[in-house]
């Protein structure tokens, strides 16, 4: 499985990210470019903050989904997404898509942090998780949107 610290899958995904546009329209689901690229940060950025918390995620969407975030099966279309990840409102392209290109970047550069705090639902993950998740994460979309 590819993961987002290594440099040449970090780079695949920003020459992805590089072919979409304010026009890129979605192969599946209801999410208009905008609105991905407003999601796909949520999850580098809780990353990236490495917040401490109470690891007290649900046990049965731990035991059911957690192998499944870094595997090497790709996600089915049209996965539920978490509600407050959901974009309920329109999302400008141009404004997303600068922030979103600058978290891969940044958790990319993350690659030698040693001390990963639990992510709140899913609980603990090694490092080379963590970029498994997140490259597979940002991969799904853009799969989504054709890239």
């Amino acid at each position: 499985m590819k993961s987002l610290f290594d440099d040449a899958a970090c780079e695949e995904i920003l020459n992805r990210l590089d072919q979409l546009s304010p026009e890129s329209q979605g192969e599946w689901g209801k999410m208009t470019v905008g609105q991905m690229a407003w999601h796909c940060q949520f999850p580098l950025k809780l990353a990236i903050e490495n917040r401490a918390t109470s690891e007290k995620g649900n046990r049965l969407l731990r035991w059911l989904f957690k192998r499944s975030l870094y595997s090497d099966k790709p996600w089915r279309k049209n996965l539920p997404t978490a509600p407050k990840l959901k974009a309920t409102e329109p999302k400008d392209f141009a404004q997303e898509f600068p922030p979103l290109r600058k978290l891969v970047t940044e958790f990319n550069e993350l690659k030698t942090r040693e001390n990963w705090n639990p992510h709140p639902m899913f609980g603990t993950f090694t490092r080379q998780q963590w970029g498994q998740m997140q490259y597979k994460h940002l991969d799904h979309h853009l799969r989504q949107f054709g890239v």
